[in-house]
């Protein structure tokens, strides 16, 4: 064949693979409102930048009906691109082509384009539509399975993982994106569960939907497996897009810093006025937030799970900060089991890739009761002070109102390592609140007291002027000085700068025994 022809066979190829299933299986995709493989790629990529691996391999079984359908790209778009002008791995299961099932051949393409990622140093972003794994392959997909874990293992805290989840993603497919940093779905179209409904009915006789199984907006509110549930496809790429803007592209690199567009000597007057008087009136921490940081930065993640520590990521004079906060609104801001497993999780991975983390502190301890306990709130509540103990970072604190008993110490307590801690002049640092204190000290006087009442308001008033007010924790170093609200920004961004230089190092080890 002369090279003319060559180049016809060629682009007819393309063709060919461009299709994947066929026109039908395409028609029937966009039907359900979603997108195709090499659509979502071209949406989430920079215009014009996606490169292609492996678009003509195709599967390897040859019985079981699989003799007549050799299709390009065996179930999965992958290459790399450019995310907002920086490198960024990318595979996209392609469920018109056997419905994205996972076997042998694209289990080799995703593992390559993560074997690459990890060579150059780049994110690696999975966009997930797939019914699992492919029966035919038998043990064969089984292994695929099992080396790409392998790889999202070896990735984890070298390069970022996100995982989109676009469609259905059942059995072993869900451990994938479990690995990964962030997970992101999309509201009704989107699935992740080990066994669905069909199967459950058949083992215990429950009847449950496939959205209260493992819809996006179960598993954003109540299991804490997404990061977040968006309306429709575009809207989750967007915010992945965005999540990178805050990432460094690998654990040796810093996180970009944009021009600054916010005034760094601007006071947040605002923060006067936010904290009320009567303790224990509640108030919205993202307020406080929204105000320290660079105006519209900051991006809140795991929003609707475990809402009384918000956690996510803003900038300071154009800087990446990760910023972990009690949220008084709710259940006044107490560390329970699944805050503290949401904290500590983002507090670790803040630490792998050199975000520095802002922590703002209103919180009057641990969630008491036999739920909780019986839950291993013990457990669970020593992973975040494990992971802001182990952390390197720039570690900047800030007392807003209260800081309380164990509380205290987790919250990235000067204790812990924290480079920074400041406390706002209205704000207690104690065993525990006045009251509680005054009831325990004070029981026997209060039992015979001629007006038990006064006398306990009396006894709150000198035990908060003695003890509870940041001036005690100051004089012993435990705070690095008490600041106006409306310097907080001022003061963190001075802070953010000296601390651009920080290097600490560990002990040598293979590795901590965090308590999972």
């Amino acid at each position: 064949m002369t090279m003319d022809e060559r180049i016809e066979e060629l682009r007819e190829k393309r063709e060919r693979a461009l299709l994947g299933g066929g026109q039908d299986r395409i028609d029937s995709q966009h039907s359900k409102g979603k997108m195709t493989a090499r659509e979502r790629i071209d949406y989430f990529l920079d215009d014009g930048t996606f490169r292609e691996f492996d678009q003509f391999r195709t599967h390897r079984t040859h019985k079981f009906g699989m003799e007549e359908k050799q299709l390009p790209g065996d179930g999965v778009v992958t290459g790399y691109g450019d995310v907002n002008g920086r490198k960024t791995f990318v595979f996209a299961h392609d469920f018109t082509v056997f419905g994205g099932s996972l076997g042998e051949v694209m289990a080799e393409k995703i593992c390559k384009v993560m074997d690459k990622a990890m060579d150059v140093g780049a994110p690696i972003v999975g966009l997930n539509d797939s019914a699992g794994a492919r029966i035919q392959e038998g043990v064969r997909s089984l292994a695929g399975f099992t080396d790409i874990f392998h790889r999202n293992q070896q990735a984890s805290g070298v390069v970022p993982q996100i995982s989109g989840i676009m469609g259905p993603c059942a059995g072993g497919a869900v451990y994938s994106p479990a690995i990964t940093d962030f997970v992101f779905m999309v509201k009704d179209t989107s699935h992740m569960f080990i066994t669905g409904p069909d199967v459950i009915k058949t083992v215990t006789g429950e009847e449950v939907t496939f959205e209260e199984l493992g819809g996006a907006v179960t598993h954003a509110s109540e299991t804490g497996v997404a990061h977040g549930a968006f309306e429709d496809e575009e809207t989750a790429l967007d915010n992945i897009r965005r999540l990178l803007s805050y990432l460094p592209q690998n654990n040796v690199e810093d996180p970009p810093r944009l021009d600054p567009w916010d005034d760094p000597d601007r006071p947040a007057d605002e923060l006067t006025d936010v904290v009320p008087d009567e303790p224990q009136k509640p108030y919205d921490m993202t307020d406080v937030i929204d105000a320290v940081v660079d105006e519209g930065s900051f991006f809140e993640i795991h929003g609707d799970w475990a809402r009384n520590v918000v956690v996510g990521f803003g900038r300071l004079d154009g800087r990446s900060v990760g910023v972990v906060a009690n949220q008084p609104r709710s259940n006044a801001g107490t560390l329970t089991v699944d805050a503290s497993m949401k904290a500590s999780r983002f507090v670790r991975f803040c630490d792998a890739f050199n975000v520095p983390i802002l922590t703002l502190v209103d919180v009057p301890g641990y969630m008491p009761g036999t739920d909780q306990e019986h839950r291993g709130i013990i457990r669970h509540g020593a992973k975040l002070l494990y992971a802001y103990s182990e952390a390197t970072v720039p570690l900047l604190t800030v007392i807003t109102r209260k800081a309380y008993g164990g509380a205290y110490c987790v919250m990235a307590s000067k204790h812990l390592g924290a480079d920074v801690n400041y406390a706002w002049p209205t704000s207690e640092l104690a065993v525990m609140g006045p009251e509680g204190a005054v009831n325990i000290l004070y029981s026997d006087e209060l039992d015979h007291a001629d007006d038990p009442e006064a006398r306990r308001q009396d006894l709150v008033a000198e035990y908060r002027e003695e003890f509870a007010n940041p001036y005690t924790a100051a004089d012993r170093g435990f705070i690095d000085d008490v600041i106006e609200p409306q310097d907080t920004r001022r003061r963190l961004i001075d802070d953010l700068e000296m601390l651009t230089t920080k290097r600490v190092s560990n002990p040598e080890k293979k590795h901590g025994n965090i308590p999972i």
